[in-house]
C-alpha cells in the first residue's frame, strides 16, 4: 500500500486534483489517498466545494507519492515558507512527485525543480514561469517526466499526467484498464499539445 498526499489549498482548482485522484485513488487495495493542508478545517475549492482534511502539513511529510494542484491562489501559497519547506521535505521522501498546472509554478517556488524540465498551464505560462527561473520550462507539451517529478499543463492534463505516472509505478495495462473504466480517452502522447500554439508559445 502507497501513500498518496493530496495536498490542497483555499481556492485549488476543482478538476487539478479530483481528476488525477480518480485516477490514482481507483487503485483502493495500491494506494491510499490522504488530503493534506495547513489547517484542519475543510478547504474550499475555487468552486466552492469543500473538502474534508486528514493530516495537517505539519503532522508528516514522509509520503510515497504527492500530487499537488494548481489555481490562481496557488502563487500566494508560494509565498508561504511553511507551504514551501513541506514541499521540499515530501519531495526528498516521497517516490513519485505529481503536479498539475500553476501547482507546478509553486512546486518550482520551493526549489526542488531546479535544473529540472517540467510544464505548466500554457494560458499563463509568460506569466508565471518567471516565478521559478531555475526550472527548464518545457513550453509544448502534455505532461513531462523527469526523474521523479511528473508535471502537467493545464487541468484536464493532469488525469493524463496522472495516467502516465500510474503506468510508470503499476504498468501499461493497469493504466489502460483504469483509463477504461473512467470511460476517458488517455493522450498517451506527452508531446500532444494543441494549446502551447493555441497560447502562442510555439
Amino acid at each position: 500500500m502507497r501513500t498518496l498526499a493530496a495536498f490542497v489549498f483555499p481556492g485549488f482548482e476543482t478538476l487539478d486534483y479530483f481528476g488525477p485522484i480518480e485516477m490514482l485513488g481507483g487503485l483502493t487495495e495500491e494506494i491510499e489517498v490522504i488530503t493534506v493542508a495547513q489547517g484542519c478545517d475543510p478547504v474550499a475549492s475555487i468552486h466552492g466545494q469543500k473538502i474534508v482534511i486528514d493530516k495537517k502539513l505539519s503532522e508528516k511529510d514522509d509520503y510515497d507519492l504527492v500530487l499537488i494542484p494548481g489555481g490562481d491562489s496557488a502563487l500566494i501559497e508560494g509565498q508561504d515558507e511553511e507551504v514551501l519547506e513541506w514541499i521540499r521535505n515530501v519531495s526528498v521522501k516521497a517516490d513519485r512527485v505529481m503536479s498539475v498546472c500553476t501547482g507546478t509554478i509553486l512546486v518550482g517556488m520551493s526549489g526542488v525543480l531546479d535544473g529540472r524540465s517540467a510544464t505548466t498551464n500554457k494560458k499563463d505560462f509568460t506569466n508565471t514561469v518567471h516565478l521559478a527561473p531555475k526550472v527548464d520550462w518545457v513550453k509544448e507539451a502534455r505532461w513531462v517526466e523527469d526523474g521523479k517529478f511528473f508535471t502537467s499543463s493545464g487541468v484536464s492534463a493532469g488525469m493524463d499526467m496522472a495516467l502516465a505516472a500510474l503506468a510508470d509505478l503499476y504498468g501499461n495495462e493497469v493504466a489502460e484498464e483504469m483509463a477504461i473504466s473512467c470511460e476517458y480517452d488517455w493522450h498517451k502522447d506527452p508531446n500532444w499539445d494543441p494549446f502551447a500554439k493555441l497560447a502562442g508559445l510555439v
